[in-house]
């Protein structure tokens, strides 16, 4: 996710001066209303939306130390009344949110499950460090490279050198739980955790020229022995505390510098 070489794509005003507007994706409304109070952020009316009608999509936006504020989750689905989560919203909301909002840097916020073999406990905060699919198998040649969609994310060695957050690769699927073929995968990912959402995150950033890191809570140990669904249901609430500590941390470091900063 390096940055265009000129001023003409989203990071030339970033790069000129201190970063201005912050876009923090999350994927879940748990996840999201913490850093919205945090932040003493408001939801934008339905006037001043900048989403296609009939899209269940939310804004929440506001000032904080200098910086303009744009949260956006993918709101709940119309008919079952749950959270939008997987990689399709996820892109989606990105997508419309960079294109009308121009954010000089980007925020996926979220939880994750980790991998004990790779030193993850629960409520552990990471930002990653590498990001890929497990789920996308296109067995043909060059094919299968794009299905798994490998990419660095963006450098921040300055924020990792200040706060106390572990690094690691992420690695991302549209299921909660661990077939063996995604577990394969996510072995030759060297995944340390793994989510429903970073990697389409990614894809758009890095298309549309826009740096984007990756802050994630452990709220599952993958490789564990309890089933992975009732763990994260039973450790959603406390993690996303340390998830909320950590952005709001990163938010600070991020307030009065420079894309090249960071």
């Amino acid at each position: 996710m390096a940055p265009p070489s000129d001023d003409s794509g989203p990071l030339g005003a970033a790069e000129a001066g201190a970063i201005s507007k912050v876009l923090i994706v999350i994927a879940m409304q748990t996840e999201a209303l913490p850093l919205v109070n945090r932040f003493r952020l408001v939801e934008a009316a339905a006037q001043e939306s900048i989403f296609p009608k009939g899209a269940p999509w939310i804004r929440y936006h506001g000032e904080y130390k200098g910086l303009h504020i744009d949260l956006v989750w993918p709101g709940k689905d119309p008919v079952l009344g749950v959270d939008c989560v997987g990689t399709v919203s996820a892109a989606l909301v990105t997508y419309a949110s960079i294109r009308s909002l121009k954010p000089d840097l980007i925020i996926n916020a979220g939880t994750a499950g980790g991998f004990k073999a790779k030193g993850a406990v629960i409520g552990d905060v990471f930002l990653a460090s590498d990001v890929a699919f497990h789920d996308r198998r296109i067995p043909i040649p060059v094919f299968d490279m794009y299905g798994i969609g490998a990419r660095k994310t963006f450098a921040t060695p300055n924020i990792l050198k200040e706060l106390n957050l572990k690094v690691g690769k992420l690695s991302t699927g549209d299921s909660l739980d661990m077939p063996p073929h995604d577990e394969s995968a996510i072995l030759s990912n060297d995944a340390t955790i793994k989510d429903m959402e970073g990697a389409s995150v990614a894809y758009v950033a890095d298309m549309l020229s826009t740096p984007a890191i990756f802050v994630k809570a452990v709220t599952d140990i993958a490789d564990g022995e309890k089933p992975t669904a009732e763990e994260f249901l039973q450790n959603l609430i406390a993690v996303t505390a340390a998830l909320d500590k950590a952005v709001t941390e990163v938010v600070d470091f991020v307030s009065g510098k420079c894309i090249s900063d960071l």
